[in-house]
């Protein structure tokens, strides 16, 4: 602490420019955070660099927003912290106001809906792949030996995919069911041992400034609710949002949702942005502000408070349990919504294969990005809609 080698100032700077020119998802940002705080800049240590990745996995919260957040509180506290994640997010968030208030200027016209045509199934092939990732990475790979051994995560994992797809809803008290489940099974606290009978409580047109109050506040319980259920990756939050502003609610329709999702594809910065955008949708300006604010509380509240005594929580077994048991739940979900979702944007054959076409280039395709893939797709969508 007393050894701080950049001022608070140095610091906030950099997660301006990483916040503005930072592409390629978030283990992209956290890779560019270690190689220039850990081994260019020396600023942290390894191990301080570590013990902020482990707490944003650990904690609900978009990963390269919660690793930002913890760097600013290591040796500058709460001020630290606050200041390095408004300047990570500000930038990304003013981004997608604009393409909100431009979409929805021009969202009308034919050359636009032929862009989206394109970008949707791109979208899809994007998400789909990330959903692999995530699954391979938190449960292991698709192996005999490794299946045995997760064995329980995995039901969890399927399970949470089947209920997704049936339902099309969020369904929080799965996420905790199946965390507290694992955790008795895995690793049950102290006083579970002693007394094995369960806690009777569970975790139970451009119209900038036009808004309405009671649907900020809807929107607010929303997404504060979603922020809070966001393990590991931005894209964990994908099935809350669809099942809840496009199915239940009716806040936007099927393609605006995807246009959502493309547009923080495309804008630097953490891809849970992509909520101001949604925002600014439904309520205008006012609706941003609420939907980014409350969907990053919850990520900034859990650092500040767990930070200071961390160590001891990372080390905690029952913890731990509870994390992965949730953490198998919302990548279920999360594949259940990609299943959703392709199902009404993957429309005929040349959508068909844009998605495939973007998934394969991820996976064969080295340093290619996201926002490549889908500005190839845009254009590929104007020349099929052109013939």
């Amino acid at each position: 602490m007393e050894n701080k080698k950049y001022t608070l100032k140095e610091l906030t700077l950099y997660f301006l420019k990483l916040g503005t020119w930072g592409f390629g998802g978030p283990v992209a940002l956290v890779g560019y955070m270690h190689r220039d705080l850990v081994e260019q800049k020396q600023w942290l240590s390894e191990q301080e660099y570590r013990e902020g990745l482990a707490l944003a996995q650990l904690a609900p919260g978009p990963l390269a927003a919660q690793l930002g957040i913890y760097i600013g509180f290591v040796h500058y506290g709460l001020r630290g912290a606050t200041l390095t994640g408004l300047a990570f997010v500000i930038p990304s968030f003013i981004m997608v106001v604009l393409l909100g208030m431009v979409y929805q200027l021009y969202s009308g016209l034919t050359w636009v809906r032929d862009v989206f045509y394109g970008v949707a199934p791109a979208v899809i092939g994007i998400i789909g792949i990330s959903a692999y990732k995530l699954t391979v990475k938190s449960l292991g790979k698709l192996k005999i030996n490794e299946i045995k051994v997760n064995w329980l995560l995995w039901l969890f994992y399927l399970l949470a995919v089947v209920i997704t797809i049936i339902t099309q809803q969020e369904q929080i008290l799965l996420f905790i069911g199946c965390g507290l489940l694992y955790m008795v099974v895995k690793a049950p606290p102290a006083g579970l041992r002693k007394n094995p009978v369960l806690p009777a409580v569970l975790l139970t047109n451009l119209s900038f400034w036009s808004y309405s109050k009671d649907t900020l506040v809807e929107i607010g319980l929303f997404f504060l609710k979603a922020g809070t259920f966001v393990f590991g990756s931005g894209l964990a939050i994908v099935p809350f949002l669809h099942a809840g502003v496009v199915i239940e609610r009716n806040w936007l329709t099927e393609n605006q949702f995807l246009d959502a999702v493309a547009v923080a594809m495309i804008t630097p910065g953490p891809v849970v942005i992509t909520v101001g955008f949604i925002g600014y949708l439904i309520n205008g300006f006012p609706g941003a502000m609420v939907a980014a604010l409350t969907t990053f509380l919850p990520c900034f509240l859990f650092t500040v408070i767990l930070a200071p005594s961390f160590k001891k929580t990372a080390g905690n077994a029952s913890v731990k349990a509870f994390v992965d048991g949730i953490t198998s739940a919302v990548i279920g979900a999360l594949v259940g919504s990609v299943i959703i979702i392709a199902t009404r944007s993957v429309v005929d054959l040349p959508t068909a294969l844009i998605a495939v076409a973007t998934g394969s280039a991820l996976v064969y395709v080295k340093k290619v990005q996201e926002v490549q893939l889908i500005a190839v797709a845009a254009i590929l969508g104007i020349l099929i809609k052109s013939i």
